[in-house]
């Protein structure tokens, strides 16, 4: 890590900060929030992962990995051993619904098509199959969730029929926040295990398609490629991922993995 090239890194620190700042900034933050939060998240990447033999870094040496005075490192452990409220978190149970809708049998009909649903009652239902993929989360606060993001619609004839196949909560809900967030962390820590790759632990996939000369006027057709070919190929990994899910199905359970990959379309002016 010595020839480390401390301007090129300032510069991809700049230009992974700034989406994020920007980001931040719509949410309302500001920078005296985001450096005490920039300094906990210091405290916390040095604790867990440079401590020796599996030992949490003592206050010390966090110090001196961090720049951060032991007065503070010491404070800002103490703030994260606090509880926080825990957001109220939808997406996993939300996602898992509405993908279960649209692939299993029981809900689908002759045609392979998401079947329109009762409410309740016996046989295929929406309550039946919040029961089946959304924990312990009421059908009626499911419903009520999935209704005001647009995923499902009640027809007059009180049946629900499914509109996404994928929960996507309203702009800058805290929901839309936490999503935001995860997005950012799961690119992030694909590019971080990357750096430490070697023989044993082979680097994950990560790859662009870019091209800095492109007419602005074929935007809107790059769009609708990316929607063409880019959502059939997000529900081939679904579709992977629901014949791979363990049958505990319990999040976090002991011997399973969080899986999956991302997508996401490129805009910009040349760097």
């Amino acid at each position: 890590m010595e020839n480390i090239d401390q301007a090129a890194l300032r510069h991809a620190c700049r230009t992974l900060l700034k989406p994020i700042v920007s980001f931040l900034m719509k949410c309302g933050m500001t920078a005296r929030e985001f450096n005490d939060i920039a300094k906990s998240a210091f405290v916390e990447a040095a604790s867990e992962e440079y401590g020796i033999k599996g030992r949490p870094t003592n206050i010390a040496r966090v110090s001196l990995l961090t720049g951060i005075s032991r007065k503070e490192v010491k404070r800002q452990r103490e703030l994260l051993q606090k509880p926080e409220p825990a957001p109220e978190r939808k997406t996993t149970d939300a996602t898992r619904l509405l993908s279960g809708w649209h692939q299993d049998a029981d809900y689908l009909d002759q045609l392979g098509q998401p079947l329109g649903l009762p409410v309740s009652g016996d046989g295929a239902s929406f309550a039946a199959l919040c029961a089946r993929y959304a924990g312990d989360i009421p059908a009626t606060t499911m419903m009520k969730e999935l209704k005001r993001v647009g995923a499902v619609e009640q027809n007059a004839d009180g049946k629900v029929t499914v509109r996404r196949r994928y929960y996507m909560p309203t702009q800058f809900d805290p929901q839309w926040i936490m999503n935001a967030g995860n997005t950012f962390a799961d690119l992030g820590d694909n590019i971080n295990y990357n750096l430490t790759s070697d023989a044993d632990h082979p680097s994950r996939f990560l790859g662009r398609a870019t091209e800095d000369t492109i007419d602005a006027s074929a935007i809107p057709e790059f769009k609708q490629f990316i929607e063409q070919h880019g959502q059939p190929f997000l529900e081939l990994v679904d579709d992977w991922l629901a014949a791979h899910r363990s049958e505990k199905r319990v999040p976090g359970g002991d011997g399973q993995v969080r899986l999956g990959a991302g997508l996401f379309l490129i805009q910009g002016k040349k760097e």
